[in-house]
């Protein structure tokens, strides 16, 4: 019996394609190749190529195909582990959904949405989960600086309403600050979200559909050495993760339940990660974002809790794309 055919798509075209590219590492020493044959696909802004025993030959867009010695190889599946754009914000799935492919992240309609941390927030909040307040505004809206701060409690969050890893984000002390981390953020998206910050413990949780059951993964308690959880505490080492992590037992089922429920309203597939603050104050967790293509590397949460799970990442990203051609014969 031949085996599935995958496409482990990496790369992409924002500046989180380095993060993609070290998720890389970690995701082809565990693909299991007794089970599925794979090829690796790096999606570029110069081109779509299929890295094969040194060369880069050319994918074939209208189908997503690829020539190699005289044959077309099909995919059955595609394991997507693009960071940013175009791989965890819908484009991409939006493209294998016309070609009928199958693949391991959430939807069009969810990555889109959960791409953009704003439209997140509201829909989460709608649905009954604790949100911070915030504001987004669009590149070219006038900001009354003053009435902004005025309706906020500081420090504040300034973020690209866009993106991942903590790129363009700034966490603002006071009014003074505002204009300068809003300028920061428009650099990286014409979307910006300021948000009020919520004291409490942070943590980020995974949830994964295996085997047809939402299973939310032990949870890590992420301890920054830095102002707060920025690109270098995430990807630097300037963060202590402890994972389990140490938390009474009623805490861990108010935040592995709102996870279970936020994986469930956003209707998601594949594995998430989502990031809570617990304020001790409401005895509630607060969810910050969504990331729908979690990071996979070496440095990674995800790993690390499949790790406390018991399960080998093998199986665990085997699990994944069996999920993803069962969602095909479906």
């Amino acid at each position: 019996m031949s085996r599935p055919v995958i496409a482990f798509v990496t790369g992409g075209y924002s500046g989180e394609a380095q993060i993609s590219y070290k998720s890389a590492i970690t995701i082809q020493a565990n693909i299991d190749t007794d089970k599925f044959e794979y090829y690796t696909i790096d999606i570029r802004k110069d081109g779509w190529f299929c890295l094969h025993q040194g060369a880069e030959l050319p994918v074939d867009r209208a189908n997503f195909t690829v020539p190699l010695d005289g044959q077309t190889i099909r995919f059955d599946a595609v394991l997507i582990g693009i960071h940013g754009t175009p791989g965890e914000d819908g484009k991409l799935q939006g493209y294998f959904d016309m070609l009928g492919i199958p693949y391991t992240s959430c939807d069009a309609t969810a990555s889109a949405i959960t791409f953009n941390k704003r439209y997140t927030v509201a829909v989460a909040g709608m649905s009954g989960i604790h949100v911070a307040k915030s504001f987004h505004y669009f590149k070219g809206d006038a900001i009354d600086m003053a009435q902004l701060a005025a309706a906020l409690q500081f420090p504040v969050f300034v973020k690209p309403a866009n993106g991942g890893s903590s790129i363009g984000m700034s966490k603002v002390p006071d009014a003074a600050g505002l204009p300068a981390a809003i300028d920061k953020a428009f650099a990286e998206d014409d979307q910006v979200l300021v948000e009020e910050f919520i004291a409490g413990r942070e943590f980020t949780i995974g949830v994964a559909r295996l085997h047809g059951e939402i299973v939310a993964l032990p949870m890590t308690e992420v301890i920054s050495e830095n102002y707060f959880f920025d690109f270098e505490a995430k990807y630097q080492g300037k963060s202590k993760e402890i994972t389990p992590a140490e938390v009474e037992a009623w805490k861990a089922e108010k935040i592995r339940a709102a996870a279970r429920k936020i994986y469930s309203i956003f209707n998601c597939n594949g594995v998430v990660r989502i990031d809570f603050i617990f304020n001790e104050a409401m005895g509630e967790p607060y969810m910050l974002e969504i990331n729908t293509v979690p990071g996979q590397s070496a440095a990674s949460i995800v790993p690390q809790q499949v790790k406390a799970m018991g399960w080998s990442l093998r199986d665990f990203y085997s699990a994944l794309i069996e999920d993803a051609l069962h969602r095909r014969k479906a």
